[in-house]
């Protein structure tokens, strides 16, 4: 893959349901202060980022998280990131297969949900499992296509926020403070709306898994890593400050449709409606794409590494992990079966897991990187500068977590920690095995 294919992969990772899905639910928590959450999480990320290229630059055998993180942090730090990881993409893929039903269900309204769902995750399966290269030229067309949709949108809604023409009156900026003011709901609304702001973000660090599958990755991650921050502040940004300027902040989820059907429509786009319900149907299919994609080469270097069950290091005669896309698309069929018993209510449900999921996995990253710069680290050459973004990084994230505690649903949290908990209980049975198996007399 090149830099363009890594780039784009990483939008499409991020821009997805928690852009067209969650944005109704990050605006009724923060009201117009919503853009400032956007914001900070924007420069959190551009941080972990860095760091993030920064690794992959020095451990140029590295082939994912695993090897960038294992021999800063150690052996449980590299199987949790791993395992988190894993989990936060197949639990994603298999939520975002019953929002991409819901949204063709818009045509298709007498098929049932599981019927639609089905088809897309087996589109989605197929993909991945014919080429690489055919699974990164569909990503790179997929995004593409919702980047320059969002970027018609920003042009577009500009042009109402400012510019009066048949009967419409610009609005200008008096939504951002009209109901209830910028902070509507105070600093608890603001951290409340980082979980779906980091959410949201979440896919970018797909770059970490690309290394054994790029061309020159100490070149292209950087430079990918580069592009990817850019544009997914602006395309997060510019998006947020025209919906909660444009429409009021407590009728966004009011209004039965997209806040982007809501722009088309005012500027007098026929079939306005139609038109962004395939835009965002591709949306979620591109983001079910590259999710698919990172799960696979995640239980793909486990299995060479001899961490799970060899059968999922064999490649196809195209070099793709067949058997690791298959257990990994198995998700995408276990949510086509829990489609069955609640519904479109799935996507909600696992949101809150997977915004822990993506906390975690930026403050791995940014501990790795701060470990990479002690002067004790065999990788570090003592000229580099000490890593104040990147720990400026970790202390917002850590706050972040804190608020997130105080302000999640209990049963999102008791729930992660399960999860979490088994990871961790997997990871010392089998240190366990392993040092018994050593000293056990022959």
């Amino acid at each position: 893959m090149t830099a363009r294919h890594i780039m784009m992969m990483a939008l499409g990772g991020a821009i997805g349901a928690g852009l067209f899905k969650g944005s109704g639910a990050a605006i009724d928590l923060a009201g117009p202060a919503v853009v400032l959450t956007y914001l900070v999480g924007g420069i959190i990320l551009l941080f972990v980022m860095q760091g993030l290229a920064e690794l992959a630059v020095n451990n140029k055998q590295a082939r994912t998280f695993r090897d960038l993180v294992q021999p800063l942090l150690g052996g449980y730090a590299a199987h949790f990131l791993d395992w988190i990881y894993w989990k936060m993409w197949v639990l994603n893929i298999a939520a975002e297969s019953v929002v991409a039903a819901l949204f063709i269900q818009y045509w298709l309204p007498t098929v049932p949900i599981w019927v639609i769902a089905l088809t897309v995750s087996a589109i989605v399966t197929l993909i991945n499992l014919f080429s690489v290269k055919l699974f990164a030229e569909t990503e790179y067309w997929l995004a593409l296509l919702k980047i320059s949709v969002i970027v018609l949108f920003i042009i577009l809604g500009l042009v109402i926020l400012f510019v009066s023409f048949h009967g419409h009156q610009a609005v200008g900026f008096t939504n951002l403070t009209r109901y209830g003011g910028f902070f509507p709901n105070g600093m608890h609304g603001l951290v409340a709306a980082m979980l779906v702001v980091i959410y949201s973000y979440g896919g970018t660090e797909m770059i970490g898994v690309t290394l054994a599958e790029a061309k020159n990755p100490e070149k292209v991650i950087p430079k990918a890593a580069r592009g990817t921050l850019v544009r997914i502040i602006a395309f997060y940004i510019l998006p947020f400050f025209i919906i909660v300027s444009l429409i009021p902040w407590n009728q966004v989820n009011g209004v039965p449709e997209s806040p982007f059907v809501t722009v088309f429509k005012l500027i007098g786009i026929p079939y306005a409606n139609h038109i962004m319900n395939a835009i965002i149907l591709l949306a979620i299919i591109s983001s079910m794409n590259s999710g698919l994609y990172a799960s696979s080469r995640v239980l793909y270097t486990q299995a060479l590494d001899g961490r799970v069950p060899r059968l999922f290091a064999k490649v196809s005669k195209r070099r793709v992990p067949v058997y690791a896309i298959l257990a990994c698309a198995s998700s995408l069929y276990i949510g086509v079966l829990t489609s069955l018993f609640i519904g479109s209510k799935t996507f909600n449900y696992l949101m809150g897991s997977l915004g822990y999921t993506v906390l975690f996995i930026w403050i791995i990253i940014a501990l790795a990187h701060i470990k990479s710069r002690s002067p004790l680290n065999k990788q570090s050459n003592g000229t580099r500068t000490f890593p104040y973004a990147t720990w400026f990084a970790l202390l917002a994230l850590l706050a972040i977590l804190i608020g997130v505690l105080a302000t999640t649903a209990l049963i999102m949290t008791v729930i992660t920690a399960i999860i979490y908990a088994i990871i961790t209980v997997t990871y010392f049975r089998s240190k366990a095995q392993l040092t018994a198996e050593s000293i056990a007399p022959e």
